[in-house]
């Protein structure tokens, strides 16, 4: 039998009987349209963070107070250790030579009044340095300025979130606030991509840290950014920083440093876990697909004996018998994975346009293999009823009987 043929024989087959081509096509649409539609979820997060900590750039070490080795796995969010990083230890760093700019960074939550309106903000005490490190750009009024760390400038960059929530349609800029019992003016709001770290700016104020220490009654810095000199090589530049530290802390090595790699080599690696246990989960669908196309078949062979009783009659060898039956199969998997993706970059499409800053995208070897997966579901659960159909000697199936 003619390919053209066969083809044209299943395409009669499949719109005689509708019910049954639409439940199969719309099993196999779902599963890889899941496939793709959780891959694609996956994968936009990932690069999604990866992203967001190479902002960073590869000069930029991540100072954490308290002493913490890592072999291997994700860098530590905290320390173990008792003595905090201070604002005296942050301008000694900055005076050595393998170091160019330092940023220290005290963050939490404060309660923010604004007239009769009160809301709890995240308040971030940083410097000027901060927004040109994290690439924050500002939409109106001007960033922190550039002021000695021990001096509480009252002074706060907003985000575009905590404008709405604090002043709603009316002026924010040079316009005050009161963060705790401390009165600042507003001299800059942030533009809507606020994102720095995991913290979400756009909700959240920026101070100078001296102010933030007197908020939050603390000494101790929560992180602390510092970028090394062009020229100067990484592994110099931290065993210049661990030195001076250690030597201001009595001899004790308690900070820990991390730098960009480390951080995107660790969540590029959970990340991509993530992505293909989603995906293999997402292809369980498959198999749902795949057990009722075979079911599908099963009844199409019991309905059709007569048929194939008269087609090995008139020569048909078990071959082709079985091919029709797999070739039906293979064109049901094939359009319906056809529509599976279309619907599956439909949904990535419109969740980008509803979350631009997400970017939802789909892998090559996603696609490849949710249609891969869907084509070697349809032939192998569709082999079973095709052999059977294959081995049913004529006379019995020109009788409508199956052995």
């Amino acid at each position: 039998m003619r390919t053209s043929d066969l083809l044209q024989f299943n395409l009669r087959l499949l719109l005689r009987q509708r019910f049954r081509t639409l439940m199969s096509l719309l099993a196999m649409a779902v599963g890889v349209a899941a496939v793709l539609l959780l891959t694609g979820l996956g994968e936009g997060a990932r690069q999604f963070v990866l992203n967001e900590f190479s902002l960073l750039g590869s000069d930029v070490l991540i100072m954490l107070p308290g002493r913490k080795e890592t072999s291997g796995g994700i860098p530590p969010l905290t320390g173990e250790g008792t003595r905090d990083i201070t604002l005296e230890d942050a301008q000694a760093l900055e005076r050595l030579s393998s170091v160019q700019r330092v940023a220290p960074l005290i963050v939490g939550n404060a309660q923010t009044h604004v007239g009769g309106r009160s809301r709890e903000l995240l308040t971030v005490g940083t410097s000027a340095v901060f927004f040109s490190l994290r690439e924050l750009a500002v939409r109106q009024g001007q960033a922190l300025p550039v002021i000695p760390l021990q001096r509480a400038e009252p002074v706060a960059v907003i985000g575009s979130g905590a404008r709405r929530e604090l002043f709603g349609h009316q002026k924010a800029l040079g316009a005050w606030l009161r963060i705790g019992d401390r009165r600042f003016r507003v001299i800059g709001i942030l533009d809507d991509r606020g994102q720095s770290l995991g913290l979400d700016l756009s909700d959240g104020i920026l101070i100078p840290v001296a102010a933030a220490q007197q908020i939050f009654n603390t000494q101790g810095m929560f992180r602390v950014f510092l970028q090394i000199r062009p020229g100067s090589p990484m592994p110099k530049a931290r065993n210049d920083i661990q030195a001076l530290m250690q030597q201001r802390h009595g001899g004790e090595r308690d900070v820990t440093l991390i730098t960009q790699d480390a951080l995107l080599g660790a969540f590029d690696d959970i990340l991509q876990l993530l992505t293909l246990g989603v995906g293999a989960i997402a292809a369980i669908s498959l198999l749902v697909a795949g057990i009722l196309i075979m079911n599908i078949t099963l009844i199409s062979v019991s309905q059709r004996t007569r048929e194939i009783g008269l087609l090995k009659a008139l020569g048909a060898s078990a071959r082709t018998v079985r091919l029709l039956f797999i070739s039906e199969a293979l064109q049901l998997a094939l359009v319906g994975s056809v529509l599976g993706a279309a619907t599956g970059y439909s949904l990535l499409a419109l969740g980008h346009w509803f979350f631009p800053l997400l970017p939802f995208v789909v892998s090559i070897w996603a696609l490849g293999a949710a249609l891969g997966v869907a084509g070697a579901t349809a032939l192998v659960f569709a082999w079973l009823p095709a052999s059977r159909a294959a081995r049913m000697p004529p006379v019995l199936a020109l009788h409508g009987q199956a052995r």
